[in-house]
């Protein structure tokens, strides 16, 4: 009994900064959309620059996918986690260098960009090695998946900090990189802190590690319908939440209903509501959870997608009316009221939906795979780079109408509800 109590508690710590790094996952990929704003001004007002933060960090899964699952295989947990926060801290380090090249703007934005990429392959890593992990320091299957829950929690929490924080610190008339400085910081500081502690640290290994193990081919996988055609729906999923983030953040920023109608700069204003989708995003997961074991993945995933779409719909349809809705005081650190159109609204509500997406998507995919399951996870981190591409697509259509470029989003959400009802049901034929 005493040696267990031992072990929980020498485990406490790593589980503490496995915590953080979910969170860091979602905290650095979340303050690419408001810095966005910074590199726009940068590039004279271009608004598919904007979304070139969140392009280089999501393309980079497409890339690292695959070889951060191999990684994970061959050299197990503790190496693939520190070598993914290495990566991070030089991915932080090198967008925060950027912010001191004063002088040429597109050098600066090319070497942001750049910072982007690197920390869009330790996002990738980290994402491959945080839920086994966690689940492994658990001292027990269920405490393995409690610990899993909570983390995906930290990760909800970090979404809705990023957008309220730099929203925040950028303010309405940054023009510079180093504007963010703090953030960076704080970014170093987790990743720098979490290497010395994982390396301290003595985490369990899966006890396969470094055997020999069965062969098998990719394209194993995709002789399954349900599989083939759901990498396709997470491709376009991971494009749908962070489109709807991004562009209702741009959205509130450019609006001039925004500005005439707060005291407070736009960009906060964005922020702050934006936050709202992921913290609702937080609460759908909670739900989503609790109704899991009565509710089958394939009506979780067409009601919700159903529901966004007429969400998405309204938004873009409705007349531009102002309304109240919650907003954050950065100098008083409170709640307060802010004004802002009702198809911001609309979009902001789609969270709800959201948030249930990824694992019911997941679940109806790999039904049926049996060894094929590890690598169709592994595809799956690839398809992740849907996240940088459509937001990116999105941003040329936004140069005519912002709200319309929403038709995008409402169009991929279609071919989920698409998913759900029919191309899941295919299996493989015997």
């Amino acid at each position: 009994m005493e040696q267990e109590q031992a072990a929980k508690k020498s485990y406490a710590l790593p589980i503490a900064i496995m915590f953080a790094l979910f969170f860091m996952i979602a905290f650095v990929t979340g303050y690419q959309n408001p810095l966005g704003k910074v590199i726009e001004t940068m590039s004279d007002g271009n608004p598919v620059m904007s979304q070139l933060g969140t392009f280089a960090n999501f393309i980079a899964y497409a890339f690292m996918g695959l070889p951060a699952g191999i990684i994970l295989e061959r050299k197990g947990y503790r190496f693939t986690a520190l070598a993914a926060v290495t990566v991070g801290f030089i991915g932080v380090a090198v967008t925060y260098f950027s912010g001191y090249i004063c002088d040429d703007n597109t050098l600066a934005v090319s070497i942001y960009l750049l910072g982007a990429f690197i920390a869009g392959f330790s996002m990738c890593m980290l994402n491959t090695v945080v839920n086994p992990m966690l689940n492994s320091l658990g001292s027990t299957p269920n405490k393995g998946n409690q610990l899993v829950q909570f983390g995906g929690s930290c990760n909800s929490l970090g979404a809705t900090l990023a957008p309220v924080i730099v929203g925040g610190l950028i303010g309405g008339s940054a023009n510079s990189i180093s504007s963010a400085n703090p953030v960076f910081f704080l970014a170093m500081g987790i990743f720098a802190v979490a290497f010395i502690v994982i390396f301290l640290s003595k985490l369990p290994e899966n006890p396969n590690l470094g055997k020999e193990g069965e062969k098998v081919s990719i394209t194993g996988a995709f002789s399954f319908p349900n599989f083939t055609f759901g990498i396709l729906a997470i491709f376009c999923y991971v494009g749908v939440e962070v489109g709807i983030a991004n562009w209702c953040f741009q959205y509130l920023d450019k609006s001039e209903l925004v500005k005439n109608s707060n005291t407070f700069a736009p960009a906060a204003i964005a922020g702050t509501v934006v936050g709202i989708y992921w913290l609702l995003m937080l609460v759908g997961r909670f739900v989503g959870g609790m109704m899991g074991s009565k509710v089958s993945s394939r009506t979780m995933l067409a009601v919700t997608s159903a529901i966004a779409i007429a969400l998405m719909s309204a938004g873009i349809c409705a007349n531009e009316e102002i309304v109240s809705f919650f907003g954050f005081d950065s100098s008083t650190l409170s709640f307060s009221s802010v004004q802002i159109p009702m198809n911001a609204v609309f979009f902001i509500l789609c969270g709800l939906c959201t948030s249930v997406m990824w694992g019911a998507i997941f679940n109806l995919a790999v039904t049926g795979l049996g060894k094929y399951t590890a690598v169709a996870s592994g595809l799956f981190m690839v398809m992740v780079c849907g996240g940088g591409i459509f937001p990116t697509l999105q941003g040329i259509i936004a140069k005519n109408s912002i709200l319309g470029s929403f038709w995008l989003t409402v169009a991929l959400t279609a071919y989920m509800l698409i998913y759900a009802l029919f191309l899941s049901r295919l299996q493989k034929k015997n």
